[in-house]
């Protein structure tokens, strides 16, 4: 018949298992302290990098992107206020300060064009315009990087995708899915009818309708009914407006 364990037996292995329970902790606390020495100076050493490369990093869009991703691995946000030492050594949050301000103008500017929705690219060469600078030298990350800063003053801004396109939306507008397909499938031709909704979602005529007028309700859409086949056209300038075009609103 097999013994059980006696009491010391029993007081053994508990003593056992609280020892390596205390070593596991240890060691546990050893590696956070390597990690957090190691964080510490990796932060010194990125501090170090921004003082030498200052000029690059304001300068070149896509440095500064690169700078972005190494801080942000290692919990730094150099845009998140503009006191300390990131101010102090790039002034990069009074450089996306400023870009927001523009944008914000912009928006204003072209919104009874738009909507209230304009496309990336189009933003981004009107920034161009209005800072006298070329389009390569401000990004796409600059832009929404900006853009996720202006997120403080309410719904209005953000970024959505409809297609392979990006729009900036400056309007509080809930915009669901049947309307982003709207929006996805106007950028053939910068217009839909109803008959096309119909057709390339399979959607009732109620639907579509529904789905169209409230786009043309938030005036992201203009009708037009001059044609000889009797149908109506919906119009999205967000997914059709020229940056010339979107200029000339923007200086008015």
């Amino acid at each position: 018949m097999r013994r059980r364990p006696g009491i010391a037996g029993l007081q053994n292995a508990a003593a056992t298992r609280d020892q390596f329970r205390l070593v596991g902790e240890n060691v546990a606390k050893v590696r956070t302290d390597v990690m957090k020495e190691q964080l510490a100076t990796f932060r010194s050493q990125l501090e170090e990098f921004a003082r030498k490369h200052k000029s690059d990093i304001r300068k070149n869009p896509v440095f500064r992107q690169q700078f972005h991703e190494m801080c942000a691995k290692v919990g730094v946000d150099p845009l998140a206020s503009n006191k300390g030492v990131w101010a102090e050594l790039l002034g990069i949050g009074d450089f996306y300060y400023e870009l927001g301000v523009q944008i914000v103008d912009i928006c204003i500017a072209t919104r009874s064009h738009n909507g209230g929705l304009i496309d990336l690219l189009d933003l981004r060469k009107l920034l161009g315009q209005k800072r006298k600078a070329t389009l390569e030298s401000l990004s796409e990350d600059d832009c929404l990087r900006a853009i996720s800063k202006l997120k403080v003053l309410g719904s209005g801004f953000e970024v959505i995708s409809v297609g392979r396109r990006k729009l900036v939306r400056s309007v509080p507008t809930e915009l669901n899915k049947d309307h982003s397909g709207i929006l996805g499938l106007a950028q053939a031709e910068g217009y839909v009818t109803v008959e096309q909704v119909e057709r390339e979602f399979s959607w009732s005529t109620g639907r579509a309708i529904d789905a169209l007028e409230t786009l043309l309700k938030e005036g992201l859409a203009m009708i037009d009914d001059g044609h000889r086949d009797a149908k109506r056209r919906y119009w999205f300038p967000c997914v059709t407006v020229s940056s010339d075009t979107a200029a000339v609103e923007a200086k008015s």
